[in-house]
């Protein structure tokens, strides 16, 4: 078996987009196709996400047949662990690549793509420059000044916002941290720890769709708003301990629903948003959008860059002993 791929990154975060030689599903829906993926081909997904094909901070974007009738393209987005249900950074690099392959016909002075997302449609707009803005799913607090107790730190406050997948959020000096300075395994062990203590503390349901209701991963920022043209550090822990290395799509969404909770923004606001690499985001509130199981809701607008790396072509061969993949959990 040989899957081909385009390679990417956005501020750094890697998207492999799966182009061609993966197996048809027979799953008519999206989410009827990602629980496909899980149980006939999660060894596709070990094989191209792992060593020695990748890594454990790799990141991939599977294309599929949308079942959407406004959608030009369809991805089910996976990872070292599994499979996400919303990825900004992704979501940017597949619009760019969109365009740039021909696969949606270029416009000036931009071109709409709309994407069907395991959490609904998203639509971008690519500018001739390749810059990316994207309106994401109704976002919205879920959850303010949570305690979650810990091992390490004992009882933390979180913050829990839906952005296209649900985090918890928190400044990291509330723990001791210092996302400039401190060790990036020490962020990471925190991000991970604190994940597993806020989903057994606060119980996650999503109105819509129960395959969303999880906590995705934490992101620790460094207390800032992101406002007046300087931007806010955030790193975010997902899957475990995979750490972004974008400023993360969904979580600048999320964030976003957190300050209009919070009256620390208002419709129209835009914000800044910094990952470790230096990549920054801009978040945009753009309207209101209908509630979420009673809470109000937004669409909020991100903005970034991706940047194509090559391509591959990738080989499963039947007597290879790790043509699955392995992890060595460092």
């Amino acid at each position: 078996m040989i899957l081909s791929t385009v390679e990417m990154h956005t501020g750094g975060e890697p998207t492999r987009i799966v182009v061609d030689g993966w197996p048809r599903f027979s799953g008519k829906t999206l989410l009827d196709k990602r629980r496909e993926a899980r149980e006939r081909f999660d060894h596709l997904r070990r094989g191209l996400m792992l060593e020695p094909r990748g890594h454990d901070g790799m990141y991939g974007a599977l294309l599929v047949e949308p079942d959407h009738p406004e959608a030009d393209l369809a991805v089910l987005f996976m990872h070292n662990e599994g499979y996400s249900t919303m990825c900004g950074h992704a979501t940017i690099a597949l619009a760019r690549w969109a365009v740039d392959s021909g696969r949606v016909a270029r416009r000036e002075p931009e071109t709409i793509v709309r994407l069907q997302c395991p959490c609904g449609l998203v639509t971008a707009r690519v500018a001739s420059d390749g810059t990316v803005r994207f309106e994401s799913v109704p976002a919205f607090a879920y959850a303010l000044d949570r305690i979650a107790p810990t091992r390490t730190w004992g009882p933390v406050t979180v913050d829990i916002a839906y952005g296209g997948a649900f985090y918890a959020f928190l400044s990291a000096d509330s723990i001791g941290l210092d996302l400039s300075s401190s060790p990036m395994r020490a962020i990471v062990d925190a991000g991970e720890e604190i994940a597993e203590a806020a989903a057994k503390a606060v119980p996650i349901a999503h109105p819509d769709e129960p395959d969303l209701a999880f906590l995705y991963g934490t992101i620790l920022t460094d207390g800032g708003n992101g406002a007046d043209g300087r931007p806010s550090r955030n790193v975010c822990i997902f899957a475990g301990r995979q750490i972004d290395r974008s400023p993360t799509g969904s979580g600048v969404t999320a964030r976003m629903a957190l300050q209009l909770a919070r009256r620390e923004a208002k419709l129209g606001d835009e914000r800044l948003f910094e990952s470790c690499t230096g990549a920054v985001f801009s978040g945009r509130i753009v309207r209101d959008a209908a509630p979420v199981g009673g809470r109000r809701s937004m669409i909020v607008e991100v903005g970034g860059r991706a940047h194509q790396t090559g391509e591959a072509r990738f080989r499963f061969d039947d007597d290879d002993p790790l043509r699955e993949g392995f992890s060595l959990g460092l």
